[in-house]
Order: C-alpha cells, then sequence, then structure tokens
C-alpha cells in the first residue's frame, strides 16, 4: 500500500450551494481545504515537479550554449529542436488526458497512474544523454523525454483542480508552480556547480565533455528521486472521482471544444502562443545582444525562475479574485514589455535584469492562471481531457513559432526577429481580449441556455463551468435535497 493511500480516499465534494463555493468568505469545507490552506495532495504534487524539474532544467540550461557553440547547430536547426522540446509533448498530451479520465477497478480515475508512467519515462532519457552526442540522436532522446512530459502534464492539473475547491483554484495552482519553479530555480545553479566540480569547459571548440556527463548523471539520479515521490506520497483518488461512473470515449474528450467557454480559451491560447518566443530563443538574445560573458549563460534561467517563485502565489490569488482571464492577457503584455525592453538601444545589466524578471512576471500570470481557468470550463469528469485541449493548442503553436522564429532568425538576424514577434503579440493579444470579452446574450450550454459566469467582464466565476455550478458543487446539492426530501 502506498504512503499516500493509507489516508482516507473519499472526501466530500464540496459545499451545499454555487454560491458557498463561490464566495472567498465561506469557511472550509473539509480540513486543509479553506482560503488559506492548500490540499496536502497539491503540496505532494508540488514537491514532485519540483524534484522533476531540477533534473530537467539541469539539461535545459547547458543544452542552448551546447548545440550552438560545441556542435556548432544553426539558428534554424535549433529552432528544430527547441520546437521538439516544446511542442512534441503536443502529439501525446490529448491521449494522456483521455487515458487519466478513464476509470480504474476502484471507479477511481487514473490520474496518478498516468502521470506516473510520464514521469518515469522522462527520467529513463536522462542516462541516455550520456551516450548520445550527435543531434539527431539528441532529438530523438529529446522527443521521448517530451512524450514523458505530454503524458503527465493534463492529469497532474486535473488532479490539481480536482483536490481543491473552485473558488481558490488559482491560489492552488500558483502554489503548485512556485514550488515547480523552485526546481526551475535550482536546477540552472546545480548544473553551473556542477559543471565547475566536474572541471568540464563550457564547450567553446566541442572539446572536453566529461563536466557535460556529470551534469547528466545528477540529472539522472535527481528525477528517479521524483518518480518515487510521486508513487509514495500522492493519492490515488480526489474529489470527484465518484462524479460518473462512465469511460469518457477520445471522441467525447475533443468535443469538449463544443463548451464556448472552452473553445473561446483554447482558440487565444493558440493565438498568443504562435507569438511567444520560447525561453531558450529569449536567453541566447540576452547573451548576445547584451554581450554578456558566455560563463553566465547558464544563470540566466534564474532571473526568470525568482521572479515566477516570488509572484505565483500572489498573482494566483488575484485572479481569482479579478478573473482569470484578464489576469491572463495582463501576463501576455507584460511579456510584450520585456520584448520592447530588448530591442531597445539600453544596455547594462540592470536591462538584463529588468528583462529576466519580466520574463517570470509573464508566467506567473500566465502558467498556472491559464490552467485554472480551463479547469474552470470543463466537467469534473472529463477534467483530463479538457485540459489536454487548451494544453496541446499551446503546445502546437509554441512548436510553430520555434520554427518560424528561427527560420527568421537566420533570414533577417535575432534582433528583427524579435520585432517581428513583438509587433504579432501585440496584434493577437488585442484579438485575444475581444475574443475572451462576453457577450450580453446568453449562450446555450450543455444543460440548456445558460448566462454568463458572475466574475465580472473577462470569466466565470470559480466555481462555476459557463455560469452553472460545477458538476462536483451540483451533485453535491441534488445529494442535500433528497436527503431533506427523505
Amino acid at each position: 500500500m502506498y504512503v499516500a493511500d493509507s489516508r482516507s480516499s473519499k472526501a466530500p465534494v464540496g459545499p451545499a450551494s454555487p454560491a458557498a463555493a463561490a464566495s472567498p468568505a465561506a469557511g472550509p469545507v473539509r480540513r486543509g481545504a479553506g482560503p488559506r490552506t492548500v490540499p496536502g495532495a497539491v503540496i505532494a504534487l508540488g514537491t514532485v515537479s519540483l524534484v522533476t524539474d531540477i533534473s530537467s532544467e539541469m539539461v535545459t540550461a547547458v543544452l542552448p550554449l551546447y548545440l550552438l557553440t560545441g556542435l556548432g547547430l544553426s539558428p534554424l536547426g535549433f529552432g528544430l529542436l527547441d520546437g521538439i522540446q516544446n511542442g512534441f509533448s503536443a502529439l501525446v498530451r490529448l491521449v494522456g488526458g483521455h487515458l487519466s479520465d478513464r476509470r480504474g477497478r476502484d471507479g477511481a480515475a487514473r490520474h496518478k497512474a498516468v502521470a506516473a508512467v510520464g514521469y518515469g519515462l522522462s527520467a529513463l532519457c536522462r542516462p541516455l544523454l550520456l551516450f548520445v552526442h550527435t543531434v539527431p540522436l539528441i532529438g530523438a532522446v529529446i522527443a521521448v523525454d517530451r512524450t514523458g512530459k505530454g503524458l503527465r502534464t493534463a492529469p497532474r492539473d486535473a488532479m490539481i483542480s480536482l483536490a481543491t475547491e473552485p473558488a481558490h483554484r488559482g491560489r492552488a495552482f500558483g502554489v503548485h508552480r512556485a514550488m515547480d519553479t523552485a526546481g526551475a530555480l535550482l536546477g540552472p545553479l546545480t548544473a553551473f556547480l556542477v559543471l565547475r566540480l566536474a572541471g568540464g569547459p563550457l564547450l567553446a571548440d566541442g572539446g572536453e565533455r566529461h563536466g557535460y556527463d556529470a551534469v547528466f548523471t545528477v540529472s539522472s539520479c535527481v528525477a528517479a528521486l521524483g518518480v518515487l515521490i510521486l508513487l509514495l506520497f500522492v493519492p490515488n483518488r480526489q474529489r470527484g472521482d465518484d462524479l460518473s461512473t462512465s469511460a469518457p470515449s477520445l471522441r467525447a474528450g475533443l468535443a469538449l471544444l463544443r463548451l464556448p467557454g472552452l473553445r473561446r480559451l483554447t482558440f487565444c491560447a493558440v493565438l498568443l502562443g504562435l507569438t511567444t518566443v520560447s525561453d531558450s530563443f529569449l536567453y541566447l538574445l540576452v547573451q548576445r545582444r547584451l554581450d554578456l560573458p558566455v560563463s553566465l549563460f547558464p544563470l540566466l534561467p534564474l532571473g526568470t525562475a525568482a521572479a515566477f517563485l516570488v509572484l505565483a502565489v500572489p498573482l494566483g490569488a488575484l485572479a481569482d479574485r479579478i478573473g482569470r482571464h484578464r489576469l491572463f492577457l495582463a501576463g501576455h503584455g507584460v511579456l510584450l514589455l520585456a520584448y520592447g525592453l530588448l530591442l531597445s538601444p539600453l544596455r547594462g545589466l540592470p536591462v538584463v535584469l529588468c528583462v529576466l524578471v519580466l520574463h517570470g512576471v509573464f508566467y506567473a500570470a500566465t502558467d498556472g492562471v491559464l490552467a485554472a481557468a480551463a479547469a474552470d470550463a470543463v466537467p469534473a469528469e472529463q477534467r483530463g481531457a479538457g485540459l489536454a485541449l487548451v494544453g496541446t493548442g499551446q503546445a502546437l503553436a509554441r512548436f510553430a513559432c520555434s520554427l518560424l522564429f528561427g527560420a527568421l532568425w537566420g533570414a533577417v538576424g535575432g534582433p528583427a526577429a524579435l520585432g517581428w514577434s513583438a509587433g504579432a503579440l501585440a496584434l493577437c493579444v488585442l484579438g485575444a481580449a475581444a475574443v475572451l470579452r462576453p457577450s450580453g446574450a446568453v449562450e446555450p450550454g450543455p444543460s440548456g441556455p445558460v448566462g454568463p459566469g458572475p466574475s465580472g467582464p473577462l470569466g466565470g466565476g470559480p466555481g462555476s463551468v459557463g455560469g452553472r455550478p460545477e458538476p462536483a458543487v451540483a451533485a453535491k446539492q441534488s445529494e442535500t435535497t433528497q436527503e431533506e426530501t427523505r
């Protein structure tokens, strides 16, 4: 028996009324689930993500410099590999979300099992980096690693959303993303220290490799620890597991796009993803345009991660109050400011720090907030599939962006390519704001006409799906009515 499963596997579904679920002033429904606390399952999943991100970011921090400087890869070739790293998971994310929603023999969804397979697959890829030294083989290893990420992302986020009361999902996702980002902060720092302790140079001429081999070895051990924590401390069952006993089909998962709220959100995630320059390209632009020493390149992600870590929880809570769509759009506006600052004639360390901080603010305002907004738009029994749809659209868009940006960099240079991307991003933010702006008309939902959500101009309120109570809340309300009738 897993350590996590020795506790009670079932929890109360939620408050007796939608108003109580949506009100921040409502008292906690169960121990550890109040407005100021976070469920234990979220903390456990955050710990898994923290440890796993240390492992993955150790590799990510040194890989761009290794490929471009050590192996002499062209910007277009790097764009292809970077696109694989960011977008290959989209090919399996829908499958991962669908499989995680299916029920096991105990009636619970298989979120944990599918997530464990994904984490395990990525952990198995780390040692392979010790034996591959050509671009095609490195690309194949990255593709397998991203397959694991695609399998685990949707079920992990589904477990977070099901374990948390709807009114506080922004905060819960903020806590998880903060812990995840702590790993992203520690990963590059660990890689930097391992390279120094191993005595391996930053491959300026494709020479010695033992420094990088040490990074890959330590990364493999850390990834295995993350899988072990998942198996031991994350519970199998989440709140809402017993709402439906039917097995959702893949076609039914794709049909979720008929929900107006999810359709609009997916469209905007794709639109904005097409103009979001990948982290690796942004760090390369910072290093080259601002003339930073090559030895400092692995430390650049620390600025982004530090800002993300500090702001993830407060911005997640802010999204619960002002609307998740609104904060999601504001985050892309902050990214536009970072692009503008990087294109300006200003130079020096303060500019570098400002760009990295703005980049971190962008992630804190969009990453977990998008997942929380998507969770509001789909029923609990198809939570994994719904989150996978939004994530897949965004991942495919960013894959296309990496290819286009790499080609544009090769044709006109990095600064000009960033200028084109900044202009396109500004137009896409305006378009997304128009799409997410609710109309005054009543929209038909799956259960009849429903009105716009209660949380203001840019999004339905927490605890509702397009203005209807979330299925978990509705089920509990029905049970209460039956008891009163008896």
